[in-house]
């Protein structure tokens, strides 16, 4: 099957969010500009290392207008394809940032060039700096609304606790 590369150049939005409770959530990316849509899904820990690397990468430019982002998902929402290897590069020229997120496939360790007309399908979107601060904000939000951690051994506890080793195996 042909490869499908969607590309989105400054959406009107693009954000991570989850569906389902603590412990059992599926996590998103979701650009949307115009009447088009687009989403993919993740693993929680793609989200939060994204989300780090976009901070550090912009870090002292974003303008005072900047603003922390948490948006909620559009629903219905249709998965595209499964997350494998997400990409990040800067465009120092426009000043965007670009985050490449690629479908999973059996050997999901490096990004296809774009001239492999066989290669798994890739969303690209293209983000202004503030947009970019925005979507690693709310992304950093989503994130820490989980399960929260022991405040003994930082294993991160269940509805009804957890056996905690620093406890000696009592429940916490």
């Amino acid at each position: 099957m042909a490869r499908v590369i969607s590309e989105f150049d400054k959406p009107e939005s693009f954000m991570a969010g989850a569906i389902g409770l603590p412990g059992e959530r599926t996590f998103y990316l979701q650009v949307k500009d115009g009447r088009r849509s687009f989403a993919v899904s993740l693993e929680k820990e793609q989200v939060s290392l994204l989300a780090a690397r976009i901070l550090e990468m912009i870090a002292g430019r974003t303008s005072p207008q900047a603003r922390a982002g948490a948006s909620a998902l559009d629903l219905p929402l249709v998965e595209e394809f499964r997350v494998g290897v997400l990409g990040l590069a800067f465009n120092s020229e426009e000043q965007l940032v670009i985050v490449e997120a690629q479908a999973i496939t059996e050997n999901s360790e490096t990004l296809i060039e774009e001239e492999d007309e066989d290669g798994p399908d890739l969303l690209r979107v293209q983000l202004t700096i503030d947009a970019a601060f925005e979507f690693a904000t709310g992304s950093q939000a989503v994130v820490g609304a989980g399960r929260p951690p022991c405040p003994f051994c930082g294993i991160v506890l269940d509805p009804s606790g957890h056996v905690c080793p620093r406890a000696n195996g009592y429940r916490r």
